[in-house]
């Protein structure tokens, strides 16, 4: 079933399917269209048919629904944009007039972002389930000669009426676009989500680089701390094994002097010895002496010259036995 492109408004111009008219828009209006679809371009989302209800909603806060279409307003939006940029930037060779346009000023606040919330928020309708798809018969204009006078102040209209087309063709085609669009719609949300997730997952990849780095840095702390303690441990072990050394070498010095003084310790007994011999000789010999005191006078002397050689010989030991110590 075909919808009418005002089937939203209850007018008698839904009365009269055939025609469409083309509404002439004053200063105004222009400037009022134009601060509100910069005002309220969330509306313009680019999802299937949310141009065409944010459109209508526009022309119905302005009071326009009666008298143009959502098409005829998107259409007036483009114009506006094309000549704007060919003004704004012309083509080589060239120069573009800007002060002849009237609206040149109105859409450069626009282009920069200066006119949003000069206008009020509206919400576009329905607000509930998926906008419904409208199929659009081709139209052929023909001109009108009106022979009773113009009145004042009415717009200027321009009237089309419906070609002969083939109506099931026309809703064939129309359902194929709804197909195509539906597709492209499903396969941007998904290149979205896609796009969304591979953003986390950076992000997530970025925090985990984040907190190898902090970890690379603390271990390359901790190694260096090892490091040290590493040269600073082989410097004690280098100064303790100088100290073992220099003990081994004290203990040498000791044993040898050990082993000196165990021989002279052997010799002053040796000594000892020999003079606790030559003692009891000496012992003997004056023992025999005073036996022999009653001999005559010849062998007493004998007996001297003997006394004097022992005495000289155990005075030449002694004098040795000193030398030693």
């Amino acid at each position: 079933m075909e919808i009418n492109d005002h089937a939203y408004t209850s007018t008698t111009y839904d009365k009269v399917s055939p025609v469409v008219f083309t509404y002439k828009m004053s200063t105004k209006e222009v400037e009022d269209l134009v601060k509100l679809r910069v005002s309220n371009k969330y509306l313009f989302s680019g999802k299937r048919n949310t141009s065409m209800w944010a459109w209508r909603a526009i022309l119905k806060h302005m009071g326009l629904h009666h008298k143009m279409t959502h098409s005829q307003a998107s259409k007036k939006w483009e114009n506006l944009k094309k000549r704007y940029k060919g003004l704004k930037y012309p083509s080589d060779g060239m120069k573009g007039i800007p002060d002849v346009w009237p609206y040149f000023n109105l859409m450069d606040d626009a282009m920069e972002g200066r006119l949003e919330g000069n206008a009020p928020i509206i919400k576009a309708f329905p607000t509930n389930g998926e906008f419904p798809s409208i199929s659009k018969p081709k139209k052929r204009k023909i001109s009108v000669v009106v022979n009773s006078p113009p009145l004042a102040n009415e717009p200027e209209i321009e009237v089309s009426l419906n070609g002969d087309e083939d109506e099931e063709a026309l809703e064939e085609g129309s359902q194929e676009i709804d197909c195509a669009m539906l597709e492209m719609e499903q396969g941007r949300d998904m290149m979205d989500s896609g796009r969304r997730v591979m953003e986390r997952e950076k992000r997530v990849m970025e925090r985990e680089e984040q907190v190898v780095e902090r970890e690379r840095q603390v271990l390359q702390r901790e190694r260096a701390a090892l490091d040290r303690e590493v040269a600073a441990l082989d410097r004690d072990r280098a100064s303790l094994e100088r100290e073992r050394a220099t003990m081994e070498r004290e203990k040498a010095v000791m044993e040898r002097e050990r082993a000196l003084v165990e021989k002279d310790r052997d010799g002053v007994r040796r000594d000892r010895l020999a003079l606790e011999r030559e003692k009891v000789r000496l012992d003997r010999l004056s023992t025999t002496k005073e036996r022999t005191e009653e001999v005559p006078e010849d062998s007493s002397e004998a007996n001297d010259s003997v006394l004097v050689d022992r005495k000289e010989h155990f005075l030449n030991l002694f004098e040795k036995l000193i030398e030693n110590f």
